[in-house]
């Protein structure tokens, strides 16, 4: 649940850096205290879907694009859980070189 947390609010602030928007001009917008949406963007709140919404249009931004760069991003990080914890393949052995008697 934590990526998850963290990606959400990774790609909406992106959405507001690119707009040149503050905090403060999303939070007005969007009817949300500062401080909620501060701390949404850095992953320590969730966001219900009515919140999420809100942010959305104020970010001028469908909420399917967002959940769609949320899912990409956390596709990216499960790909590379999985390949860290993929086992080491080990070479095979060698059979033992018998000396032959003749």
């Amino acid at each position: 649940m934590v990526l998850f947390r963290r990606s959400l609010g990774d790609i909406l602030r992106s959405r507001r850096t690119e707009l040149g928007l503050t905090l403060r001009e999303v939070s007005g917008a969007a009817r949300v205290s500062l401080g909620y949406i501060s701390e949404i963007e850095r992953g320590q709140k969730e966001a219900s879907s009515e919140l999420l919404a809100s942010l959305c249009d104020a970010l001028e931004m469908p909420l399917s694009d967002v959940l769609r760069e949320v899912a990409d991003a956390v596709a990216l990080e499960e790909a590379a859980a999985l390949v860290a914890a993929a086992p080491t393949p080990i070479a095979p052995r060698r059979a033992p070189v018998v000396a032959s008697a003749a």
